[in-house]
């Protein structure tokens, strides 16, 4: 007797999960340049947050099926920017 697998339910990869969340002072920029990160990595995210009440949380969303890659590029971003940063820094100190 052969079981008939159903197909999956993948409407759990859909739910959105918080991959960013921040009340300080320039959480709404912060979280554009998150948003701007996961967009051109081609993962999606929703931004939530009262621009006019910056003192509110904002919180950037992923769906769950894409959470592992939005941490690894946001990860990646970081590392990048921080690498650059120092070569920023040590280029400077060779010209002056």
């Amino acid at each position: 007797m052969t079981h008939k697998r159903e197909p999956s339910d993948p409407s759990h990869d859909l739910d959105l999960v918080t991959l960013f969340s921040s009340s300080r002072h320039d959480a709404e920029a912060e979280a554009l340049t998150v948003h701007g990160v996961l967009e051109s990595n081609g993962i999606p995210s929703f931004i939530v947050g009262p621009a006019q009440i910056p003192s509110l949380e904002f919180v950037v969303k992923v769906p769950q099926s894409h959470l592992e890659n939005a941490e690894r590029a946001l990860a990646e971003a970081k590392a990048g920017g921080a690498k650059a940063a120092a070569e920023g820094e040590a280029a400077s100190e060779e010209a002056g």
